[in-house]
């Protein structure tokens, strides 16, 4: 299981980031590696929705199919996921009123790959730190989308 956590501070109302990270329709605009998004239950989200979505890392592209196992607006969504190979991924966002019209987002990206303990390895090795990466360029693109807008 490789884990994956990122936070940021961003000048911008809680109601107005949760609007944003919970609109599948504005991954495009913030999600670094994301590609598509389709089959879309329900707008807006909630506890049960699902969606498909396609993602692009390191040359390759895959499809993870989401569902909403929690939800609690404005402050967290927890997300299970199921992709290629039998890997599955947990996405917790945290999200917390600082006042001000402030707000921090905290990410967390739990996922598990095929291939037992050899998979974690080569997970790590390879994908690790473009997962890390990736989540910060992530947290950093909605920042400036929120704080600009």
């Amino acid at each position: 299981m490789s884990i994956v956590k990122a936070d940021i501070e961003i000048a911008a109302p809680i109601e107005k980031v949760w609007d944003t990270v919970m609109d599948p329709n504005r991954l495009a605009d913030w999600v670094t590696i994301h590609k598509s998004v389709k089959h879309v239950s329900d707008s807006p989200l909630r506890q049960g929705s699902s969606m498909e979505q396609a993602m692009h890392v390191r040359g390759f592209t895959f499809h993870v199919t989401w569902s909403v196992v929690s939800i609690s607006a404005p402050n967290s969504a927890q997300w299970k996921g199921a992709g290629p190979a039998h890997s599955q991924a947990s996405i917790h966002y945290e999200l917390t009123s600082l006042g001000e019209g402030r707000t921090r987002f905290h990410y967390t990206n739990e996922f598990k790959t095929p291939g037992g303990k050899l998979g974690a390895v080569a997970s790590r090795v390879i994908v690790g730190a473009t997962s890390q990466r990736e989540a910060h360029r992530s947290l950093t693109k909605l920042k400036e989308l929120l704080e600009t807008a």
